[in-house]
């Protein structure tokens, strides 16, 4: 039995997440067919991360058993070949058995993609969040380091998750602008169902405080930083602020120390 690592990369506006759903479209069950024909085999694939509905990816790895002996490139072509053009298989490499998709990974990395002026786009309208108003980049930069760490992100968990330890250890955090686009990427250990998108509208919302209130920037980071802290305390997910649209955010890449 062969073990095969693919890096997928999609566009998340026509399925309903990576995991399979009965009845409804998903980019797991897809490739799983897809591969299911080329190999005249059912076939079932492990994913590094279960991304919600309307989430794109430009590194989601996933691995899968196999006793056919095609090489590793002929998988990779003949998917291509085979998927829908908005799921594409980047790389298809033979791996040890032991390796797992997301048991294995030590680190996962999302990008979160704002566009940032006063009109909308038709061209990056699936891809990006369009928010028109002022970002306070720097600001809010210095606002997210304050999530570094390891904590419980209960308060930014979608009500209804099924997973029993809420602790992350957010490895990075970085808000940074190039015109027309704001950008927010955020790699950690695990992640929460919900939790990158519930951090980003959290953040927006704190954005609208900085450029309403008056007063000194200092006292104003002061003050939106010790809120900051009673959302992460309350652990309850009606102390943070709105969820951002699916649509904004990417999974960048996976990381492995095998």
């Amino acid at each position: 039995m062969r073990n095969i690592k693919l890096v997928l990369e999609y566009d998340g506006t026509n399925y309903h997440g990576w995991q399979t759903q009965p009845n409804l479209p998903t980019v797991q069950a897809t490739v799983e067919n897809a591969l299911t024909k080329l190999t005249k085999t059912p076939i079932q694939i492990i994913g590094a991360g279960r991304t919600d509905s309307g989430v794109h990816a430009a590194g989601q790895v996933a691995n899968f058993h196999t006793t056919s002996q095609m090489p590793p490139t002929a998988f990779q072509k003949g998917l291509n070949a085979t998927l829908p053009r908005d799921i594409v298989v980047c790389s298809a490499t033979e791996v040890s058995a032991e390796f797992h998709a997301r048991f294995s990974a030590t680190s996962r990395r999302y990008r979160y993609t704002i566009l940032n002026r006063e009109y909308p786009s038709a061209l990056s309208r699936q891809t990006s969040y369009f928010f028109p108003a002022e970002v306070a980049v720097a600001r809010i930069n210095a606002l997210c380091q304050t999530l570094v760490g390891k904590h419980d992100f209960s308060s930014f968990q979608k009500v209804g998750s099924d997973r029993k330890n809420p602790v992350c250890e957010i490895y990075e955090v970085h808000w940074w602008k190039k015109e027309p686009y704001v950008y927010f990427e955020i790699e950690a250990d695990s992640f929460l169902r919900g939790m990158v998108r519930a951090i980003t509208g959290t953040v927006l919302a704190f954005n609208r405080k900085f450029l309403l209130t008056s007063g000194e920037k200092n006292m104003k980071y002061q003050e939106a930083n010790t809120q900051l802290h009673r959302i992460l305390e309350a652990k309850d997910r009606a102390a943070a602020g709105m969820s951002a649209p699916a649509h904004g955010l990417s999974l960048i890449c996976v990381k492995y120390s095998i």
